[in-house]
């Protein structure tokens, strides 16, 4: 552990969080690095700070308080050490574990290292977590964005993001086509087009498996009555249909007597509902058209459902299913839909990387935009909270800006730290100050009978009401 990064010191009056038994040892002053960002990210963070401090002091009566420690990445780097992400700058979010950041640019040309990937790396941050709630009073495109309310888990560190690929009319990639046309796929109808440019998505049973434990974990700890395995698996069988297996195959082997598949609910439900039922006719019930099947197919299916009866009816059976966590899957294409008709369904979805990124934007499209959405990047012993919205600089230092999305990531961090107290006031503060119509102009614009203010202001009002609503407790 250092005293200084980058020429700062740290903090004096603050400890370092550590990492035991595979918990987080939180001092009552944990030092938390911060960047505050570019362009918009210093009027965010100068607002959001004062949002944190104050929440902490009034949940704690002072007990508790973070010592800030402020790193540096993106513009205010380069400025002042003419490198855009310093080494420093990642080795202290290592040692201090938590870090919380603005929005941060990048440069046109590139020759920058991603922060974000730079760290997911060293950290190995696998899970990338992004809650998505509605805030009464918020504009939304759609009828009823009061059903959304659904956490995403999405991995990080695979997929197409792992961006192992080779440009189209180079020696590398023509060597590539060699080896998949005359060997891989030598003897089948497939041929890759020899002006192609070829990508590899890597999807693995570790990184499967230990995303989807996340996801259980929280689902369980917070009382979600779902969670679904999103995936692309009747096109690929083998990374995003083996992404659903192996989540499957993590919910039986580690939480089998407090889940249940959805196929199990039906085959349990259908014995419940009439306890004389044949094998093969719950078998019937779970597969429609199944007396038209082969018979190895109709094997398989009556093997399943006497498989399943045997291993969890006499734990799971007689209505006990309806008490645990629902496990089941559905693919991408459709969950993109169903978002929008049916958001109430759905709680927490456990995602492959490049459908996570997808389906997170577009759930947060429903309830006020990337402005009202949360971020984090998870790893074992480590988090980096994060606005999941970029820097818009021509709005820079004008004090117009919303902050929630920072401050919404705060709430996720306290709520890692284990200060839940912390976390619901700046929650309930920020829903108390929208449902007032105080709110900054990208929501003002849309709100009729909406107060303007800017993003200072905004932070003083939520303060205000989290003042008032500790008072109340």
């Amino acid at each position: 552990m250092k005293t200084s990064y980058n020429g700062q010191a740290v903090p004096a009056g603050g400890k370092v969080i550590g990492y035991i038994g595979g918990e987080l040892q939180v001092p009552d002053a944990p030092i938390i690095p911060f960047i505050e960002g570019d362009g918009t990210g210093r009027d965010i963070w100068k607002a959001s700070r004062r949002v944190f401090d104050s929440a902490v002091e009034h949940a704690y009566g002072g007990k508790r308080r973070v010592e800030w420690f402020e790193v540096f990445a993106g513009e205010k780097a380069f400025n002042t050490f003419q490198q855009w992400l310093p080494d420093e700058t990642v080795e202290a979010i290592r040692d201090f574990r938590i870090a919380i950041k603005g929005p941060l640019t990048t440069p046109v040309g590139g020759g920058i290292r991603s922060l974000n990937v730079a760290l997911r790396q060293i950290l190995d941050l696998y899970s990338c977590e992004r809650p998505v709630r509605y805030f009464a009073g918020v504009p939304s495109p759609v009828k009823h964005p009061e059903k959304m309310d659904l956490v995403i888990f999405r991995e990080n560190t695979e997929d197409v993001y792992m961006g192992i690929e080779w440009k189209s009319g180079t020696p590398e990639v023509k060597k590539l086509l060699e080896f998949l046309n005359k060997e891989m796929l030598k003897g089948t109808k497939k041929q890759i087009r020899w002006d192609s440019g070829v990508g590899i998505k890597p999807i693995s049973p570790t990184g499967t498996k230990r995303l989807v434990r996340r996801a259980i974990k929280y689902a369980l700890a917070n009382g979600r009555k779902s969670v679904t395995l999103v995936h692309k698996g009747n096109i690929q069988k083998f990374t995003e249909g083996a992404f659903r297996d192996w989540g499957y195959e993590l919910g039986r082997e580690q939480f089998r007597a407090q889940t249940v598949t959805e196929r199990e609910s039906w085959i349990l439900d259908n014995l419940d509902k009439n306890p004389n039922l044949s094998i093969e006719q719950n078998a019937e019930m779970i597969e429609p058209g199944l007396e038209r099947a082969t018979e190895s197919f109709k094997k398989t299916m009556c093997e399943e459902v006497k498989g399943t009866l045997a291993a969890i009816s006499a734990t799971h059976g007689k209505g006990q299913w309806k008490k645990k966590l629902m496990i089941n899957d559905r693919i991408a294409d459709s969950v993109f839909q169903q978002v929008l008709l049916r958001a109430d369904e759905y709680s927490v979805l456990a995602t492959s990387n490049l459908n996570g990124d997808y389906l997170s934007d577009a759930c947060a499209a429903q309830i006020g935009g990337l402005g009202m959405a949360p971020g984090s990047n998870i790893g074992d012993g480590y988090g980096i909270f994060e606005a999941t919205h970029g820097t818009a600089p021509k709005y820079a230092d004008k004090d117009v800006i919303n902050p929630s999305s920072v401050m919404l990531s705060g709430a996720m961090m306290f709520e890692f730290l284990g200060w839940k107290e912390a976390a619901k006031l700046i929650e309930d503060g920020i829903a108390k100050t929208i449902q007032q119509k105080r709110v900054t102009y990208d929501l003002e614009r849309l709100m009729p009978g909406a107060t303007k203010v800017g993003t200072a202001a905004f932070a003083s009002a939520i303060i205000e009401n989290m003042q008032l609503a500790a008072v109340a407790r």
